[in-house]
């Protein structure tokens, strides 16, 4: 007779490979720009056993989870070797967050996660929590992470637990597997959301940031920065030059910040992002995209108005619910784009699309007139056209 740990293990394991072999369908599109999927890449059941259970019965009679994870979400995105890699912010139950990599054959389904999480080096001055990785294999042949540090608020007063400062942490690598860590970004302000341009620009590396007042206020934090840094060992942003701002009664006028790093393509450079807006239920947060010009990337040509993506049906319910933010694309040699994007702060989904459809969306689609009369004179238009045909 099998015992209480043998048969609990064999239920275990038979679910964890049924999750793991799933294939994810499309489901039918509503707007012919991306398609969504089924099923989300990754959750926390996703991640392996032996990392959730002692699996030796002696130690662990009741097959009990010995470190239990709350969540796999925000992930940055590169194709390596083959395959897609998604380097994925886990969280455990504990609420600190780390970093693990998991890779798929097809970008869309069978994610698996690699043995180990990442060993984050660590700074003199450790960090409390990391989370948020942007991934940008740069044209000087490093890869770039980088992520959000956080650390307990020095300043704060005597039995504030909350306040909390947040950083730019930096690392690079050549093969995913070690990682050298360079000292955090400095800035005039505190960043979360920072994104290395893939090239050089003026023979200067090149930074989108998000200034922030505070740890969760943008405060006159006016958009997504752009600023230039001598070096990646020591990076310091001096100046920050606005290119994507913020605005009063749209997706983004509380906060926006990018998401992953842009994708070249021959009408410019394609950037991912992600709007918050204020509402009754909590934050709002979707996703957009504007494009910039090639030669100049911090110059804006077109941004569509409103959201690209907004959370639906099971996607708004979560650790942090009505909330899809990414941080995380990868663009195949043939155009797909495969656009990596968590929900409620607690799994990742992945939508398709290709370069051809994201750019057409971008030029052809009307900015926002920041008005409900505008709006009204961008349907007409639509709807007398259709009717004229």
């Amino acid at each position: 007779m099998s015992t209480l740990f043998e048969q609990r293990l064999k239920d275990v394991e038979a679910d964890h490979f049924a999750l793991l072999e799933r294939k994810n369908h499309p489901v039918k599109e509503h707007n012919g720009i991306y398609q969504r999927y089924e099923h989300p890449v990754l959750t926390a059941a996703h991640t392996p056993l032996f990392w959730r259970y002692d699996l030796n019965e002696k130690s662990n009679p009741f097959l009990m989870e010995r470190f239990g994870i709350n969540g796999t979400f925000n992930a940055g995105a590169i194709k390596w070797n083959d395959k897609y890699v998604l380097v994925v912010r886990v969280e455990g139950n504990d609420r600190k967050s780390f970093f693990a990599i998991a890779e798929s054959a097809n970008g869309i389904d069978n994610f698996k996660f690699w043995d180990f999480p990442v060993d984050l080096p660590e700074t003199n001055d450790p960090d409390t929590n990391v989370y948020d990785m942007r991934l940008t294999a740069h044209e000087d042949g490093w890869i770039y992470g980088i992520f959000c540090t956080e650390r307990k608020d020095p300043a704060a007063a005597s039995g504030d637990l909350s306040s909390a400062v947040a950083a730019a942490g930096i690392v690079r690598t050549k093969d995913l597997k070690h990682w050298e860590r360079l000292p955090d970004l400095r800035s005039k302000s505190q960043q979360r959301n920072v994104v290395l341009h893939p090239e050089f620009v003026d023979g200067k590396y090149t930074l989108y940031t998000r200034p922030q007042d505070g740890f969760i206020d943008t405060g006159s934090g006016g958009g997504i920065g752009w600023g230039l840094v001598d070096s990646m060992e020591n990076a310091i942003v001096y100046e920050e030059r606005i290119i994507n701002h913020r605005y009063y009664h749209t997706i983004k006028e509380l906060k926006n910040g990018e998401g992953p790093a842009p994708i070249k393509t021959d009408k410019g450079w394609l950037h991912l992002a992600h709007g918050v807006r204020a509402c009754a239920a909590g934050l709002r947060y979707v996703l957009y995209v504007y494009l910039t010009d090639l030669a100049a990337p911090e110059k804006l040509i077109a941004e569509p108005a409103g959201h690209l993506m907004a959370p639906m049906g099971e996607e708004r319910v979560g650790d942090v619910s009505n909330v899809l933010f990414s941080n995380g694309w990868i663009a195949d040699d043939d155009g797909t784009v495969y656009l990596y994007y968590a929900s409620s702060d607690t799994r990742m989904h992945v939508a398709v699309s290709s370069v051809e459809k994201l750019l057409d969306y971008c030029l052809s689609t009307t900015g926002d007139g920041m008005r409900s009369k505008t709006s009204v004179e961008t349907l007409v238009g639509i709807i007398s056209k259709n009717l004229a045909q």
